[in-house]
């Protein structure tokens, strides 16, 4: 009896203690789960930080030191036009004399310039200041002070459609020279003109391309292509880079509406520094020429006439005296010239004129299927001819 109570008592004991061990592991294993993780654990992965959001630049400052050297240009032009089509004859006028004779039209032209001086000079489209035709009247600039200044016409270049004017105004903020050779397609510029009358209007845009030709806007053409709105008005004034520079004269858009259309154009700042440096010393644009003549398009028509397989070159269509003399041909196709290719008039426009006086040019031609080269003297040019320029 007595060992069947000790054995009893052992098992109640022993189930007991092992309750109590169970209950224990079971509690130690839960307080784990619950725990904080020890540094030294593994830690679980975590979701990636949010990307900053991308800002737009801010070229504020840049804009409020710009805008201090664009000013507003108006030309007052007047022009002598006949009052009836029927004046030249002579029985009109036995009749009614010289009462339906000429008489000065005028016309106002609006655009922008850009401060390049402390003493006065401003730089601006020749369209601006004398692109009617017209005899210049008056000239007045706008400072973004408001006063209101008389200008003097110091002299145009048609060929880049680039005038030089001056304002007895010292001690005036300038818009410094940038070097547009660097500029780069992507890049920020900002337009700053008076669209509309509207004085120190700035747009933000890209460059879109560069050396932009071919466009029918002037003879010599090297544009820099930009997307920044450029409205009437605008024309002259300033195309800036992000370090407040002047690298381009704003010169003319591409609308079929007559405005904005995502599609401008400018004068590249290191072409036009060259045009005013010619300007200031000797009153026109020093260029290179190898003799008057006519030069156009190839088109695929003109080179099929001619048994050309390719449209490649500047097609002359009329000699003068001196281009003759030197051995130029009518219906010559020029290829090359000192070993550059010819794409087209155009470029073959701009290597005459950035020719060096005095130098000798060799032209790479076709003529009557046979090529050839000619060796022609480059001398200062005297003519500016809408299609070829010499």
């Amino acid at each position: 009896m007595i060992k069947r109570l000790l054995v009893s008592l052992v098992l109640i004991v022993s189930g007991i203690a092992a309750g109590l061990v169970l209950s224990g592991w079971m509690r130690a294993t839960d307080e784990t789960a619950l725990a904080p993780v020890a540094a030294t654990s593994v830690r679980a992965p975590q979701a990636p930080a949010a990307a900053p959001l991308a800002r737009a630049p801010d070229f504020s400052d840049v804009a409020a030191r710009a805008v201090t050297g664009v000013v507003n240009v108006s030309s007052l032009q007047v022009a002598r036009t006949r009052r009836s089509p029927f004046f030249d004859d002579p029985f009109f006028r036995y009749f009614f004399g010289d009462e339906f004779g000429d008489e000065n039209q005028r016309s106002l032209s609006l655009g922008s310039g850009v401060i390049i001086s402390s003493d006065g000079y401003v730089v601006t489209n020749n369209h601006v200041v004398a692109g009617n035709g017209g005899t210049v009247r008056e000239i007045n600039a706008v400072l973004p002070d408001k006063r209101q200044v008389r200008g003097t016409l110091v002299a145009t270049d048609p060929m880049t459609d680039v005038a030089l004017l001056k304002i007895d105004v010292t001690n005036l903020p300038v818009v410094p020279w940038g070097d547009s050779s660097k500029l780069k397609v992507g890049q920020w510029v900002l337009a700053i003109g008076s669209p509309f009358q509207l004085n120190q209007t700035v747009t933000l845009g890209i460059v879109s391309a560069v050396g932009r030709a071919n466009l029918g806007v002037a003879s010599y053409e090297d544009f820099i292509q930009t997307d920044a709105a450029i409205n009437p008005g605008n024309s002259g004034g300033a195309l800036i880079d992000a370090r407040g520079e002047l690298v381009g004269i704003n010169t003319a858009i591409y609308s079929e509406s007559g405005g904005y259309q995502g599609i401008g154009f400018a004068v590249p700042s290191n072409l036009a520094r060259r045009v005013v440096d010619d300007l200031l010393k000797h009153g026109q644009v020093i260029r290179g020429s190898i003799g008057a003549l006519d030069v156009t398009t190839l088109t695929p028509e003109l080179a099929g006439q001619l048994g050309l397989r390719s449209t490649r070159g500047a097609l002359v269509y009329n000699v003068y005296q001196t281009a003759y003399q030197e051995g130029i041909r009518r219906y010559d196709v020029i290829t090359s010239f000192n070993g550059q290719p010819v794409e087209d008039t155009s470029q073959l426009l701009k290597m005459v004129a950035d020719a060096k006086i005095g130098s000798t040019a060799t032209l790479g031609i076709i003529r009557d299927g046979r090529r050839m080269e000619l060796k022609l003297p480059v001398r200062q040019g005297t003519r500016q001819r809408r299609q070829s320029g010499y």
